[in-house]
């Protein structure tokens, strides 16, 4: 047991490092205003596959398959959604920016542009969010929630007088948010399956950083 503590603790500064210089890279690399920009596997838009470069509208049906995943700008957000999932685009049919997600199955990483509310749905929870960062999992009986940084309303659809207003500056109340029949509709999780360079990768995609990245006692968490 020392030994592997040992270890830990030399290598925690290197690991830091490796992602402070990910960190750095995404930032620099300049921005893409719309569209797909970035896909790998089987990733189908309304049944048919999709391109980088191609625009993602209301009304779209969005799915990966297995080691999969794309990430795409829709006006001043983006998007990753990763493997396995079935996402549908909220707004109006065929319009370029979207008023939110209905994410049907598996996991969405979405960061939004300050001051326009927007709203994800689950089969378990309606998220309103107004200028934040979220990752979302969603299964039949449980949703995933971590507001990334930034405010969110969460609501489970099986009882709405449970709702929760989470205030966060990095990933600090991640929430599973249950289904009919739990005991308890809100509870408590870990931080899971995204990271900061993932979030400054997207912001960065849309001219903006994570508001972390500005407080000089941040260090990458995940």
């Amino acid at each position: 047991m020392r030994n592997r503590r040992r270890q830990l603790l030399r290598t925690a500064p290197a690991i830091v490092a490796l992602q402070m210089a990910w960190l750095r890279t995404v930032l620099a690399a300049g921005s893409l205003e719309k569209g797909v920009h970035r896909l790998r596997g089987d990733v189908r838009v309304n049944g048919a596959p999709a391109s980088e470069g191609m625009d993602i509208k209301g009304g779209d049906i969005i799915t990966t398959g297995a080691n999969s995943e794309v990430v795409f700008v829709t006006g001043k957000d983006a998007f990753l959604i990763r493997a396995n999932s079935r996402v549908e685009a909220q707004g109006v049919l065929g319009a370029l920016v979207l008023s939110g997600l209905r994410i049907v199955t598996g996991a969405v990483l979405s960061v939004f542009s300050p001051g326009e509310a927007k709203t994800l749905t689950t089969p378990t929870a309606t998220i309103g969010i107004r200028g934040t960062a979220v990752y979302v999992e969603a299964e039949v009986s449980r949703t995933y929630v971590c507001t990334c940084y930034g405010s969110a309303e969460i609501v489970p659809i099986a009882d709405p007088s449970a709702r929760e207003i989470v205030h966060t500056l990095q990933h600090d109340q991640p929430r599973y948010v249950m289904g009919s029949g739990a005991p308890q509709m809100l509870t408590g999780a870990p931080v899971v399956n995204h990271s900061d360079a993932e979030l400054a990768m997207l912001e960065n995609l849309v001219g903006r950083r994570p508001p972390f990245l500005d407080n000089p006692n941040h260090w990458p968490r995940y």
